[in-house]
């Protein structure tokens, strides 16, 4: 036989029944503290969770960051070293070189000294000397002088009879020229010029052949 249960003992409360719509009465929930309550209850809010401690916090940085200042550091004295190293050099560059210019014009000079030298004993000849010995005396000092000019690196510019150089000649009259194939061509020196190791000094001022309006 089938044994039936008594489910009304379990479902009679004190507590009194709470109509639904469709006019049932379902049992109430049992009042008092629940196990999910008790364990919210026994948690302990105001302790930190574990996982924000600082052991277990992943270090990013570290000794990288120190490893990297010193770096860091290394290069900006580095650099400051090297500033100062080529400040050095630059400064010892220039004094060098003013000072082999220096010695350069000093000998230069030395050497001019000499060609004075003749002219000062020249003026001091005796009265009575021949104009023909002055003269040749004036030549060889001539001589001497552009000797020592032109091994320092002086050129003399006496462009007559060639082809006017607006670069090198400065034209300071024009004259018919003779025929057209001279015309534009240097027909004389007033002034010689001057090139120093390349480099233009003064310009030769001269007169310039020109056929325009002769036709």
């Amino acid at each position: 036989m089938t044994k039936k249960t008594d489910l009304k003992g379990d479902f009679d409360t004190d507590s009194p029944p709470i109509h639904t719509p469709a006019g049932m009465a379902d049992p109430a929930a049992p009042t008092g503290r629940s196990a999910d309550g008790a364990d919210i209850a026994a948690t302990d809010m105001s302790a930190e969770p574990s996982s924000r401690t600082e052991s277990t916090q992943p270090t990013f940085l570290g000794g990288r960051e120190g490893k990297l200042e010193g770096e860091v550091a290394e290069l900006k004295d580095r650099h400051l070293r090297l500033a100062a190293e080529f400040d050095n050099y630059r400064k010892r560059i220039n004094r060098e070189r003013a000072e082999l210019t220096n010695r350069a014009q000093a000998s230069f000079v030395t050497r001019l000294l000499e060609v004075l030298d003749d002219m000062d004993r020249l003026v001091a000849s005796d009265p009575a000397t021949s104009l023909p010995s002055l003269r040749e005396g004036l030549s060889a000092i001539d001589r001497k002088l552009w000797k020592e000019l032109e091994d320092a690196g002086v050129e003399r510019i006496d462009p007559t009879g060639s082809p006017f150089d607006p670069g090198q000649h400065e034209a300071v009259s024009t004259t018919p020229a003779p025929d057209r194939s001279r015309d534009q061509q240097v027909s004389a020196t007033f002034q010689p010029g001057y090139r120093f190791k390349g480099v233009l000094v003064r310009p030769a001022r001269v007169q310039v052949y020109s056929d325009q309006g002769q036709h």
